[in-house]
């Protein structure tokens, strides 16, 4: 396997680290080798088309060397870089929480859709994480403001550091709690959560980059994946407003089940929507008016 050696190029050493990171089995490995290339040399995506033959220094060369032993490793990319882009925002990213997916995207576009942006709106992330989900939200809508809640004090420092770094922590605030324990009756005009749904004896078989290295405690759904939904069903529907919104992420094959769930908890409407992979990925819904 061939290693970047000092004085390669931009698109040589691109090329190499593809190359390496395929050899290794890597999922995404043109898009990963790009921005490792980018991290490790300050280069942009602009620089590598329109400079491809710029040198790398020795430094630039290690630093590369380091991440793609990481990466193939299997570490993930958003680890090795402490940083993912999700939605419109750039979120700092430890091991303390989930990395940020394209999938979630569909929970932010379903929660903006279904409510007035011209409106003061007040959101409830139960499982905040990262602060992904709510910050996103708070980014498109300078009106609005929410709460996040999560059970880890780690996760919660990395979302209040994410709020600080976006400006957003006016309006966001993050505290430490279990679900909606303690949160307000009919006091949200939204909740939404993406809770962890696998089934505990699934997540051995995941890919290294989830099952080594993110929190277990964001993805244990329990024996059938939906403990977390159990809990949450009263309890979302306790916090909502009349007429406010839910919308929760769901594993591919539990829409039903959660749809069900959210009725026998006295939703006003209710239904399943698809990620562009088109696979079932949110149930979002209203209480009733």
């Amino acid at each position: 396997m061939t290693s970047t050696s000092d004085g390669v190029t931009l698109v040589q050493a691109w090329t190499q680290a593809r190359k390496r990171l395929e050899g290794a089995g890597i999922d995404a490995p043109v898009i990963d080798a790009r921005l490792l290339l980018e991290a490790a040399t300050g280069a942009t995506r602009t620089d590598i088309l329109t400079d491809p033959y710029r040198a790398l220094t020795p430094a630039q060369t290690e630093t590369l060397e380091a991440y793609l032993a990481r990466r193939i490793a299997r570490e993930p990319v958003s680890h090795i870089l402490g940083k993912k882009g999700f939605w419109t925002v750039e979120l700092k990213v430890t091991r303390d929480v989930l990395t940020p997916r394209p999938d979630t995207e569909t929970l932010v576009d379903g929660v903006l859709k279904s409510l007035p942006a011209e409106e003061s709106m007040r959101i409830l992330d139960l499982g905040a994480g990262s602060g992904a989900i709510l910050l996103a939200l708070l980014a498109e809508r300078p009106l609005w403001s929410g709460v996040g809640v999560d059970v880890s004090e780690p996760a919660l420092e990395v979302a209040r550091e994410n709020a600080a770094l976006l400006k957003l922590d006016d309006r966001a605030t993050f505290v430490h709690g279990l679900w909606a324990e303690g949160q307000p009756d009919r006091a949200f005009d939204a909740v939404v959560s993406n809770p962890p749904y696998i089934p505990t004896a699934d997540i051995d078989t995941l890919d290294p980059e989830v099952s080594v290295h993110e929190p277990r405690l964001a993805l244990d759904g329990g024996v059938d994946g939906l403990d977390a939904y159990r809990v949450l069903a009263p309890q979302v529907m306790r916090v909502l407003k009349p007429g406010g919104v839910f919308a929760l992420e769901i594993g591919h094959d539990q829409g039903q089940a959660v749809e069900a769930l959210m009725v026998g908890a006295a939703a006003g409407f209710c239904r399943v929507v698809s990620d562009l992979g088109q696979r079932d990925r949110v149930v979002i819904g209203r209480a009733p008016p």
